[in-house]
């Protein structure tokens, strides 16, 4: 007399709250400053000011990292996303020194 019970998919967590996406994620992080880690070993840090669906990153005063070294600084960068390994949120913050 029972349907078979086959209805029942119920795979997923489920506890309640909300899920966030990487997405939501990179949405959130927007406007504040982040590390960017290439597959080549070199850090950008500086302001995320936006990205696409291809990971293309936009950053503003942006500092280059080799070897945890301060190399380079640029005003603006342009990261092509297949060249990215990981985006971070950064500890630093810029109003530090106003």
């Amino acid at each position: 007399m029972s349907s078979g019970g086959s209805s029942d998919k119920s795979g997923s967590a489920g506890g309640g709250g909300a899920v966030k996406t990487p997405s939501d994620f990179l949405k959130s992080i927007r406007g504040r400053p982040v590390v960017v880690k290439l597959n080549s070993g070199v850090d950008y840090r500086g302001i995320l000011a936006c990205l696409d669906g291809y990971m293309n990153i936009a950053m503003e005063q942006t500092e280059e990292y080799v070897n945890g070294q301060l190399k380079n600084k640029y005003g603006d960068a342009f990261i092509r996303g297949n060249n990215v390994l990981y985006i971070s949120t950064s500890k630093r913050t810029l109003t530090d020194g106003a």
